[in-house]
């Protein structure tokens, strides 16, 4: 898609992964008259919200959920979450407020706020499987088990010193299991199992076929290393990619911290 505020915009944010790499941030009043030509693609945890010890902690701040809702309404609906989240624990974090979404690393996709999901492109996992990395969480007080049905994430901030033994755990079971269609996603004191044949890049790319985000150019943010795949594909699809928390690789530029994010977004509403 042919669009004026992409050579702008990337001019200004380019960034490097290096130490000596400009702090480099978006420049809404760049965006803010395109919001009909853009598709504004979240992460949550990291990136909306600020990490907590526990993934049933997070909450959302005063004025975001409005924030979204006027974003949504400014871009005809073309506003989606991009979560390692289901939808379920989306719905439940910004209820009563329903937004689009990709969740579950790609796994679950809802494209109209009136419907639960369109689209599960994963089978849960084997019981077996689950039962085996679920012991894990007994390595250690602190561990917490997340069982999302086709995905399964041992959180382990409140047991850092864990972190090595988990993963170990973790590699001894993919031996056993050497033609098991799983895949090992590391994130912010978090490691997560899940099917393969599916990321927030696939969710993405599938995504961007369907109205209202079809012939959009997609800005994405995002702050973890699962994100990192729908960074990849940014470039392909003329969109731009911002970071938070670091200078990722192949990013437009990066914010410091979720607040950062959340005051950019507000702006984007601001005709001055």
């Amino acid at each position: 898609m042919k669009s004026e505020l992409g050579d702008t915009a990337m001019d200004q944010t380019r960034t490097m992964p290096d130490d000596d790499a400009p702090e480099a941030v978006p420049v809404p009043h760049a965006l803010v008259p395109h919001l009909d030509e853009i598709a504004i693609l979240l992460d949550i945890d990291g990136t909306l919200l600020d990490l907590m010890p526990t993934p049933r902690e997070v909450w959302v701040p005063p004025g975001l959920s409005e924030t979204l809702g006027r974003l949504t309404e400014r871009t005809s609906g073309a506003l989606a979450l991009v979560s390692g989240r289901s939808l379920n624990d989306i719905d439940l974090i910004f209820a009563p407020d329903v937004f689009r979404a990709v969740a579950g690393h790609g796994a679950e996709m809802r494209l109209s706020v009136d419907n639960e999901a369109d689209d599960v492109h994963a089978p849960p996992l084997d019981k077996e499987l689950k039962r085996r990395l679920a012991a894990i969480a007994k390595l250690s007080p602190g561990i917490l088990l997340e069982d999302k049905g086709y995905s399964l994430a041992l959180h382990y901030r409140l047991a850092p010193h864990a972190e090595k033994a988990i993963y170990e755990s973790v590699s001894l079971i993919r031996a056993d299991l050497p033609n098991a269609p799983i895949e090992v996603l590391p994130g912010k004191f978090v490691c997560e199992i899940k099917h393969s044949g599916f990321t927030k890049a696939s969710g993405v790319h599938e995504l961007m076929k369907h109205e209202p985000f079809k012939g959009r150019r997609p800005l994405f943010i995002g702050d973890d290393v699962t994100d990192e795949t729908v960074f990849a594909i940014m470039p392909d699809m003329n969109g731009l990619a911002f970071s938070v928390g670091r200078r990722a690789i192949g990013v437009n530029g990066h914010f410091d911290a979720p607040s950062d994010v959340r005051a950019f977004l507000a702006r984007l509403l601001d005709p001055r």
